[in-house]
């Protein structure tokens, strides 16, 4: 794994250094060395934040899948299934089963919409809300310790390229 405190500095240079950064850190993501590091970090990174609970989750024969699920369903109360499609980015096949068994489990829960009998609201049953708040606060607690670590400055650079991350999958579309 890379190791970023020791990686050459002219590869972490911030966006917001330097009059002309924004090309700069153009240029330098442009070298193959940057661009592996990054990649490199960001799979790791994201390994170490989804670790807990994918194991929290393998108990219950869940998966990563089942989690992104019910993130969005705790983000977005009362949010019908064709939200659901859009915030994940799958195909309503690729949703079907994950989601029937989140509901056969007693973890999720359909409900007709108040103002249109047609549409299908998710929402959580008490063990379901339970789960989703204990894979929540691991994460929490990992991303709070870290940024503990890291500072200010640093957590809003990881912001700025995450937002712009999602920005780019929504350009895409």
């Amino acid at each position: 794994m890379t190791d970023l405190k020791n990686f050459p500095e002219k590869f972490l240079t911030s966006p917001a250094e330097g009059t002309q950064s924004g090309r700069q850190g153009a240029q330098v993501i442009k070298n193959s060395a940057a661009q592996q590091a990054a990649m490199e970090a960001f799979f790791f990174g994201y390994q170490a934040f989804t670790a807990k609970p994918d194991e929290m989750l393998a108990k219950r024969g869940l998966s990563r899948v089942h989690h992104r699920i019910l993130f969005f369903i705790a983000k977005y109360p009362g949010l019908n299934m064709t939200e659901l499609l859009g915030y994940l980015g799958v195909s309503k096949q690729a949703l079907n089963m994950p989601l029937r068994q989140l509901i056969e489990m007693n973890l999720v829960q359909s409900e007709a919409a108040a103002d249109d009998k047609r549409k299908r609201v998710l929402g959580f049953t008490p063990e379901g809300a339970k789960l989703e708040q204990a894979l929540r606060r691991e994460q929490a607690r990992l991303l709070q310790r870290v940024f503990g670590e890291m500072g200010e400055d640093a957590v809003r650079g990881w912001l700025e390229v995450n937002h712009a991350l999602a920005r780019s999958r929504h350009e895409r579309t």
